[in-house]
């Protein structure tokens, strides 16, 4: 059987997703990335809306057949400042599941309530080797060990008030999204920028291609998938079938890799659609996608959300291979375009 073919998709891809990075968008602070994504969607004359819950939803419509959705999050791992310590630096408390020790030494951006900005390090108190040796290297990272130094000129906690900085203002880790020459993308939070610049990048080929998905494709971009309810409202109440796309991890034990996309059977939230996973499947033999399977012991998703909420449709989770997930995270341009690929397939085919 000869090869299928789809249009190209891989350069507007990267692009979005270099830019989506360098946008901070921690859980409860997306706006800015939203924004952005609406300035895409507004480039490809794409309507749009809002859910009350400040999701966002645009919807291409199909030939015939029942309706699906595509879901992403763009929501990423953050933290918000839980005290302004007396010495002027700030503790935290995390946005997300993540290990301290994975944010040792990364750049923030504090965003104070009245729109400023200001710089610093997630540095913990005994950050010197000079200064303190062994007791640096038997330290535990947790949220009492571990906190911002401000880049300003700070030494008691009303120097750092002063500045505008209080309890509840949102932190952000910066992504320093780089793309290789020899085409990885590495940065913090491709889980799940990837995903939206991969909902994207479909959504342009079908329009620059003249193309119409099988049904009504739904796309839904969540805002907090991290702390475990993104998509739990707000998937179209006609969709039949759901297709999340979130970050498949990489390691030991894993059959995922750098570049290629993963079909996730199961995760800690039970398995996914037999039926849906059976033909993706066949989609990646008919389009010579490496379409690899796997399962995430320590992972949810928005599909899970959304069938926790009571979401009746069926749902599977797909995504591309990334390493050092919820650290400093890495992919090959190979991974997003097979995953954007494989979502292009599902689109214009029936069940």
């Amino acid at each position: 059987m000869a090869t299928k073919k789809l249009p190209p998709i891989l350069d507007y891809c990267t692009q979005v997703l270099l830019e989506l990075l360098a946008t901070p968008s921690p859980t409860g602070y997306t706006e800015l990335a939203m924004a952005l994504v609406e300035k895409h969607l507004q480039a490809l004359k794409v309507p749009f809306t809002r859910t009350p819950k400040g999701a966002l939803l645009w919807t291409l419509k199909g030939r015939r057949g029942p309706s699906r959705a595509v879901a992403a999050h763009v929501d990423t791992l953050g933290a918000m400042v839980k005290e302004v310590k007396k010495y002027g630096r700030l503790k935290l408390t995390m946005i997300g599941g993540y290990d301290w020790a994975t944010v040792e030494g990364a750049e923030v951006l504090v965003h104070t309530f009245d729109g400023r900005e200001f710089t610093g390090t997630v540095v913990n108190i005994k950050q010197s080797g000079h200064v303190f040796g062994a007791e640096l290297r038997d330290l535990k990272r947790t949220s009492e060990t571990m906190e911002v130094r401000l880049d300003a000129e700070v030494t008691t906690r009303q120097d750092t008030q002063a500045l505008g900085i209080e309890v509840g203002n949102f932190v952000s880790y910066k992504s320093h999204p780089v793309l290789t020459e020899h085409g990885f993308i590495k940065g913090r939070h491709l889980d799940n920028k990837a995903a939206v610049a991969i909902a994207l990048a479909v959504t342009k080929a079908l329009q620059d291609t003249n193309q119409k998905p099988i049904g009504d494709m739904h796309f839904f971009i969540s805002n907090y998938e991290e702390v475990g309810h993104g998509a739990a409202a707000g998937i179209p109440a006609d969709v039949a079938e759901l297709l999340c796309i979130d970050m498949a991890a990489v390691g030991e034990g894993q059959t995922s890799d750098e570049y290629s996309v993963t079909l996730c059977v199961k995760d800690s939230s039970g398995p996914y659609d037999y039926s849906m996973n059976a033909r993706l499947r066949r989609l990646a033999k008919e389009y010579s996608f490496v379409l690899k399977s796997d399962i995430s012991t320590y992972t949810t998703s928005d599909a899970s959300a959304a069938w926790r909420a009571g979401g009746s449709y069926r749902a599977a989770l797909i995504g591309p291979g990334v390493d050092a997930s919820h650290a400093f995270e890495r992919t090959h341009e190979k991974a997003l375009e097979a995953t954007a690929r494989l979502v292009l397939a599902y689109a214009l085919s029936p069940v």
